[in-house]
């Protein structure tokens, strides 16, 4: 009877193979870490974008409540309920600023009433918002900051306005506003370095005359 013996792999065989599973296994790590630094950018991107909104809704639900409510003076002579334009607030852009309704003090708690005097400014590339805990202003009390937006290239406000020449009506935006009414709508142009430029129109519900 005939007893065929068995043939192990050579030498060169066996580096052979190592260095095709070597290959393959680079391959698949490179491959791996891009999916997972792809991932990771697309988490980063998708958190960002969740801050922005949540930065365009407390801007919506300030502007949205604004009242025709002016922030007095030590004299009490001031009428102005809204003002904005180039460098209000010590802006390094544009600036605006008003009186909110809404603001939530639960069986009037706190000493301070539902009112809020607010503004948004832009200062070293930083969107922020000051606001104070008095309407009016109150001699030694400083108004506080949040930083709501960072990496911001420009703020520009604009301000819907309708006025009558000849018996017709002409609407247009106005880069600069201070008046006794709310004017009809406010734009805010957003520029950041992550999602570029960005405009949003919000109608003011007690705007002026038609």
């Amino acid at each position: 009877m005939l007893v065929r013996r068995s043939r192990g792999f050579t030498l060169l065989e066996i580096m052979v193979a190592i260095a095709i599973f070597t290959i393959i296994g680079l391959a698949s790590n490179s491959v791996l870490n891009r999916v997972l630094d792809s991932d990771e950018a697309s988490q980063e991107k998708f958190a960002a974008l969740q801050r922005l909104q949540r930065i365009m809704l407390t801007i919506e639900r300030d502007l949205l409540q604004a009242t025709a409510r002016p922030v007095r003076s030590s004299t009490g002579d001031n009428k102005i309920v809204l003002k904005g334009g180039e460098n209000f607030l010590e802006s390094e852009a544009d600036g605006i600023g008003f009186v909110r309704l809404g603001w939530q003090n639960p069986q009037l708690m706190l000493p301070r009433s539902t009112l809020q005097a607010v503004g948004y400014r832009l200062q070293e590339g930083r969107l922020e918002k000051v606001y104070s805990n008095y309407v009016d202003n109150v001699v030694g009390a400083e108004p506080r900051v949040k930083v709501l937006l960072e990496d911001v290239e420009d703020f520009q406000v604009e301000f819907f306005l309708r006025q009558k020449q000849d018996a017709e009506d002409t609407s247009n935006w106005g880069d600069n506003y201070s008046g006794e009414e709310l004017p009809k709508a406010v734009a805010l142009i957003i520029e950041t370095k992550s999602f570029g430029r960005i405009r949003r129109e919000f109608a003011l519900a007690a705007g002026g005359p038609a």
